[in-house]
């Protein structure tokens, strides 16, 4: 005897499940400069020194914070959009690398360079801006995304971590 033959069989019907997902979907914030801007940012242009994008973020150094700017750029190493990683304080601009290259893979650059101030006006890389560029040049690796400097810039100066083979 089995159980088949004592209660017969009966077909149990699947219960529906529904699964939620979570969706991300990049958010980006236009901004319209209504100034001439093709004198200091020109959209078609390759950057191929540090030099020229101290030109165009020289203003950087007049401020009285920290600022750390990721440019995203194409494969050509044309700009294709800026990032405002991280505003911080008088000494101190805390951004993690994941942050940097979250917007990096989010527009699909090909390529980034880091730029950020020093309020006090000196561009000497300190212990911290030495240890955060090591690490983002590791990442940098993994990701596929490649790094092509970091800059300390003031208003007067700057300081270019390839140029100082830092990087």
């Amino acid at each position: 005897m089995t159980i088949d033959t004592l209660f017969g069989t009966e077909e149990v019907p699947e219960k529906t499940r529904s699964i939620k997902f979570k969706t991300i979907r990049p958010v980006f914030e236009t901004l319209t400069v209504k100034e001439n801007v093709s004198s200091y940012i020109d959209p078609k242009a390759r950057l191929t020194s540090p030099a020229q994008i101290w030109e165009m973020f020289r203003w950087l150094g007049r401020e009285t914070k920290e600022y750390m700017i990721v440019l995203l750029m194409d494969g050509k190493n044309r700009i294709s959009a800026v990032d405002i990683c991280s505003i911080g304080t008088l000494n101190q601009s805390l951004c993690h690398p994941r942050e940097i290259f979250k917007s990096a893979l989010m527009v699909s650059c090909a390529a980034i360079a880091i730029l950020h101030n020093h309020p006090s006006g000196c561009t000497d890389p300190s212990s911290e801006d030495i240890q955060i560029t090591r690490r983002l040049k590791e990442a940098s690796e993994i990701l596929g995304v490649k790094l092509l400097d970091h800059l300390i810039v003031s208003d007067t100066e700057y300081t270019s971590f390839v140029e100082r083979c830092l990087l």
